[in-house]
C-alpha cells in the first residue's frame, strides 16, 4: 500500500512540475515575444540632451554586445585612474575562456593586454575578452556585475541591469534605448582620451588582421563608433555617435530585423536628425542635471556632471551566472532567450537588489560645491563653481564658466585647487579675486546667470 502510495504521489507530483513547466513556458515565452516584437529606437542632441526622436526609448530590451559598452566605460576608468594600464595582462579563466563565439580563443592561463582586449571587443566584440577584462577589474564576474549596474544607476541609467561583462543573454540582463544613449554620451564625454578606440575598423592580432562589424564607420560622414550588438532575442542592435564638427549626435536601435536593416534605418534617422541638431550647444555635459545652469542642460539624459567613482571595495556575490548561451552577431545561436514579467521582477528584487544598492551607495558624488576648504592655495578670495575627480574637466568648466559670463569674470583668474576625499583626489574650479566684496559681488552675479557658486577666503 505504502508503494502504492508512494508511486501515486510522485507520478502526481511529476505531473504536476511538468504542468507548471509547460505553464511557465508559454508565459516565459510570451514576454520575451513582446519585449523583442518592437524595435526601440533614440535620438539625442549630445550638445544639448534634447531628444530629437524617441520609439519606445524606455520599453526594457535585451542589450546583447552593447553591454560591452559599460565594459569599456569601467576599463577606461580604471586605465585613468592608473589602476591599470594599456600593457597590464588580461589573464584568461576557464569561465573567459569558454564563453562562446565570437571571441579570440585565447586557451585558459594565456593572457593579451589591456589593449588588445579594448580592440578585441570594440571590432570583432569578442566575448572571451569582455568576460576576462570583467574579471580583472571586478575579481569575478558575478562582482564585476554588480559595478556595472551601480555604474548605470551612478550615470542615471535607471532602466538597466547587467548580469555579464559580454551581453550573452541572461534572463536578468536588460536596457532600454534611452539608457544606451546616456551610456554612449558618457563614454565620449568622461573619456575623450580613449574614445577614439570606438572609431577602429579592424586591428592585428599577432599575424591576423581582425576586421570589426560596424558598417557605418567610413560609410557615412562622421560616424565615429560605438558599438554593435546581435542575440536572437534581442534582434541586430546599434549605438552610434557621429560628429560633422559643428552638431554631434547619439542614436540607438536595439530590435532591428537584420544587420542590413538596421544600418539603413541608421543611416535614415542621422541624415534626417542631424541637420536638426543644435551647432550652439556648449557640448558640456559633465554637470549634474536639474542644476538650472545653462552650461549643464542634461535633464533629459540625466547625465551626471562628471564620472561617477567605482567603489574600489568589491561586493558579495550573490548574481547567478549566466545561464543561457547565445552567440553574437555573424553566427546565430540555436536557443532563443525567453523571460517573464513576473519572474523578472521577483529575480530582480530579491538579494540581488539588496547587493547591487550596497555597490550603488559607494557611488554617491561628492557635491558639486564642496564646502571644504582642504587645498593650500595664494591668499584671498575666491568663488568656486564646481569640483570634479578630473582636473580637465575643471579646467574646461572653468574655460565654459568664462565663456557664459566674461564681463563678470573679466578680472578674475581662472584656477584648479587639489584636494582629497575618501581617498579620491577631486579638483576645485575657482576664479581669484583680490577682496571679500569683489569676490561677494561676482558670485551674486553668476547667481543670477543660474550659475551655482559661492565665495570662500583662501
Amino acid at each position: 500500500m505504502r508503494q502504492a502510495l508512494s508511486g501515486i504521489l510522485s507520478k502526481s507530483s511529476l505531473k504536476t512540475i511538468m504542468i507548471f513547466a509547460l505553464a511557465m513556458t508559454f508565459v516565459v515565452a510570451d514576454a520575451a515575444s513582446s519585449m523583442a516584437a518592437r524595435s526601440a529606437a533614440i535620438v539625442i542632441d549630445a550638445k544639448t540632451g534634447k531628444v530629437l526622436y524617441s520609439s519606445n526609448a524606455d520599453g526594457r530590451r535585451y542589450p546583447a554586445s552593447l553591454t560591452k559598452m559599460m565594459t569599456l566605460y569601467l576599463a577606461f576608468e580604471a586605465l585613468a585612474k592608473g589602476k591599470i594600464s594599456k600593457n597590464s595582462r588580461v589573464v584568461f579563466s576557464a569561465n573567459a575562456a569558454a564563453e562562446p563565439p565570437t571571441k579570440l580563443g585565447v586557451r585558459p592561463g594565456g593572457a593579451i593586454t589591456v589593449e588588445t582586449a579594448i580592440l578585441s571587443m570594440v571590432t570583432k566584440s569578442a566575448n572571451d575578452s569582455a568576460a576576462a577584462l570583467g574579471e580583472l577589474l571586478g575579481g569575478n564576474e558575478a562582482n564585476f556585475a554588480h559595478m556595472m549596474t551601480a555604474k548605470a544607476r551612478a550615470l542615471g541609467m535607471k532602466g538597466t541591469v547587467f548580469r555579464n561583462a559580454h551581453g550573452l543573454p541572461n534572463p536578468g540582463q536588460f536596457t532600454t534605448a534611452r539608457d544606451m544613449a546616456v551610456l554612449g554620451i558618457a563614454l565620449r564625454e568622461h573619456f575623450p582620451q580613449y574614445y577614439g578606440y570606438f572609431s577602429q575598423r579592424s586591428f592585428l592580432y599577432g599575424r591576423k588582421r581582425i576586421n570589426g562589424h560596424n558598417r557605418l564607420l567610413g560609410r557615412i560622414k562622421g560616424v565615429d563608433g560605438i558599438k554593435t550588438g546581435y542575440t536572437r532575442a534581442s534582434g541586430y542592435n546599434l549605438v552610434s555617435s557621429v560628429d560633422d564638427g559643428d552638431r554631434r549626435i547619439v542614436a540607438v536601435i536595439i530590435g532591428g530585423k537584420s544587420g542590413g536593416s538596421r544600418d539603413n534605418q541608421m543611416a535614415e534617422l542621422i541624415n534626417t536628425y542631424m541637420p536638426k541638431a543644435s551647432s550652439r550647444g556648449s557640448g558640456m555635459l559633465i554637470a549634474k542635471a536639474g542644476g538650472g545652469n545653462p552650461i549643464t542642460a542634461l535633464a533629459k539624459v540625466f547625465l551626471p556632471k562628471r564620472d561617477a567613482p567605482t567603489p574600489d571595495s568589491r561586493p558579495d556575490d550573490d548574481v547567478i551566472a549566466s545561464l543561457v548561451e547565445e552567440t553574437e552577431p555573424v553566427v546565430e545561436e540555436t536557443t532563443p532567450v525567453v523571460e517573464t514579467r513576473k519572474v523578472k521582477t521577483v529575480a530582480v528584487a530579491t538579494a540581488d537588489d539588496v547587493a547591487t544598492a550596497r555597490v550603488a551607495a559607494a557611488y554617491a558624488e561628492p557635491a558639486s560645491v564642496d564646502p571644504v576648504n582642504t587645498a593650500s592655495v595664494p591668499s584671498g578670495w575666491a568663488v568656486q563653481v564646481a569640483s570634479s575627480p578630473k582636473q580637465s574637466e575643471a579646467q574646461a568648466l572653468l574655460d565654459e564658466t568664462s565663456k557664459q559670463a566674461p564681463s563678470i569674470l573679466a578680472d578674475a583668474t581662472g584656477f584648479t585647487v587639489a584636494f582629497e576625499k575618501d581617498g579620491v583626489t577631486y579638483y576645485r574650479a575657482r576664479f581669484g579675486f583680490g577682496s571679500k566684496t569683489a569676490a561677494w559681488k561676482a558670485c551674486n552675479a553668476l547667481k543670477k546667470k543660474k550659475i551655482e557658486c559661492y565665495a570662500v577666503q583662501q
